[in-house]
């Protein structure tokens, strides 16, 4: 199954699908708090992974001193709850990665899947929604595809903004994960919120995603600051560990994102490659906690 497969059943069903599991009684290294200064509100996506069982991975999590788990169905926010964790991003109305707001066709299953979800999001206290820009489509040029956006945004905002859940559009690389998406430049969502004109439409801007396609990532963070909702980590290249073997420096990337003011959630969203998955993550968390 290739990442593209994983990620839109993940959007349309809430399902979840890679990791490794060493299994129940095995050790996973270190325990306790992995978050000793808490500048910086963390976060995983729970589709990296998908063998721990979620209630064991809750546990895992809390432990470390994270705050939530990212991208779950609304089967599963009950789930996080009771660990006292927030389900960071809520996953499952905002159409796919391939049919997102970019086409009209779309927008019918998209404004109705958010703007019902919204509230149940806002009774289960969960801060963000996502959604997606969708594919290039033939004869929808990137002017035309803004425009598509800008009115399904318009229709969704004001449950947004009337709830308190914020919905977070997504950028993803076209180069190497996700060949024809056309949401794959921080300035092509960025020219859609500020059509918008919401505080409760932002950008989840992935740091993976937008490193492959067009790099400065911290001028770039810098200069849309206000335009951000919700960040996503991964390693350059392979979206692996955030260690020595990639490029970018998270710790640099996440005392900017902290100097901005950011008040939001990064959540870590790298397929881990070692023997003990939740080591990785805590490596992570670790070096994110600036």
């Amino acid at each position: 199954m290739t990442q593209l497969t994983r990620r839109e059943a993940l959007l349309a069903t809430g399902m979840v699908g890679v990791g490794t599991f060493l299994g129940p009684g095995v050790a996973h290294g270190a325990s306790g708090p992995a978050v000793r200064n808490g500048r910086l509100k963390q976060s995983v996506s729970r589709w990296c992974y998908g063998k721990i069982p979620l209630p064991e991975l809750c546990k895992a999590v809390a432990d470390m001193g994270l705050a939530g788990i990212d991208l779950l169905g609304e089967e599963d926010w009950p789930v996080v709850a009771d660990h006292g964790l927030v389900c960071t991003m809520g996953s499952g109305g905002g159409g796919t990665i391939a049919e997102g707001l970019n086409d009209p066709a779309n927008h019918g299953g998209i404004v109705k899947g958010l703007t019902e979800m919204i509230p149940r999001a806002a009774r289960a206290g969960v801060p963000n929604v996502i959604t997606m820009v969708g594919n290039r489509k033939p004869g929808i040029d990137d002017a035309t595809a803004r425009e598509n956006c800008v009115t399904a945004l318009h229709r969704v905002k004001p449950v947004a903004e009337g709830e308190g859940v914020t919905v977070c559009v997504e950028l993803l690389n076209s180069k190497i994960d996700h060949a024809g998406y056309q949401g794959d430049h921080t300035s092509f969502v960025v020219e859609v919120l500020e059509a918008v004109d919401s505080p409760r439409v932002k950008a989840l801007y992935d740091i993976y995603h937008m490193q492959i396609m067009e790099g400065d990532v911290i001028r770039t963070i810098r200069d849309n600051a206000a335009y951000i909702g919700h960040y996503h980590t991964g390693g350059v290249p392979g979206r692996h560990e955030l260690d020595d073997t990639q490029e970018l420096n998270y710790p640099a990337i996440c005392r900017t994102i902290v100097e901005t003011g950011f008040t939001g959630y990064l959540a870590h969203e790298f397929v881990p490659t070692g023997p003990d998955p939740l080591a990785s993550l805590r490596d992570a968390v670790e070096r994110c906690d600036v």
